[in-house]
């Protein structure tokens, strides 16, 4: 294959049959360019293989590069249906900062008004977050952590310079777990503003293809 030439692509990551169904149903259209959603499959290893493979195609040099899907807030007073921009991605391995959030933050609240936005570092956890260790990582300065967000960005930008950003929907947080009560409501809410996202990607996409002045 050539190298791309026209508008430069866009790779969604996800990691879940549910988030690729959400995002897949989403509104695709507006897109500023090619866009490919991926599912990865859960935890940091199958991102990281699935993302550093599809990105060896020439086709996306220097794609832009978002992870989406779900994740566990740590602050308190997050609900779920709350979206989280992260400003950079943490994991043991490195820290990979995002690109545009205030953009995607914009964005967002024009796509999903009425949603609370929340940004911060994301962090990274090769298993699911219960109990007193959400208390253990807000100590550390994150405000939400998922499994697959930081191999996806670092996969990224190693295989080349890229834009990457990340954007999650909280699905449980620290009142609101998902082995309480509830979890059935918070998760078709998490459910229905993924699939309500996309616009805001694609013009975060969009805002990177314009010509800086």
């Amino acid at each position: 294959m050539t190298p791309q030439t026209g508008p430069s692509p866009l790779l969604i990551a996800c990691a879940l049959g549910i988030e690729h169904l959400a995002l897949r149903t989403g509104d695709r259209a507006g897109a500023g360019g090619p866009v490919i959603v991926l599912r990865t499959g859960m935890g940091p290893r199958a991102a990281e293989r699935s993302v550093t493979r599809v990105l060896a195609d020439p086709a996306l040099e220097g794609a832009a590069v978002l992870a989406t899907g779900f994740c566990a807030g740590l602050s308190p007073g997050m609900h779920p249906g709350d979206l989280v921009v992260a400003e950079e991605t943490r994991d043991p391995r490195s820290t990979v900062p995002c690109v545009a959030t205030d953009r995607l933050v914009k964005e967002l609240a024009r796509a999903v008004p009425g949603r609370t936005v929340h940004t911060g570092p994301l962090t990274g956890s090769d298993h699911v977050v219960r109990g007193p260790e959400r208390a253990d990582l807000l100590a550390t300065g994150a405000i939400a952590v998922d499994m697959e967000s930081a191999a996806t960005l670092l996969s990224a930008v190693r295989t080349g310079p890229r834009p990457v950003a990340a954007v999650r929907v909280v699905v449980d947080a620290p009142e609101h777990e998902l082995v309480r009560i509830g979890t059935v409501r918070g998760g078709i809410s998490a459910f229905r503003v993924l699939r309500s996202v996309l616009p805001a990607f694609f013009e975060w996409h969009r805002s990177l293809l314009l010509p800086r002045r």
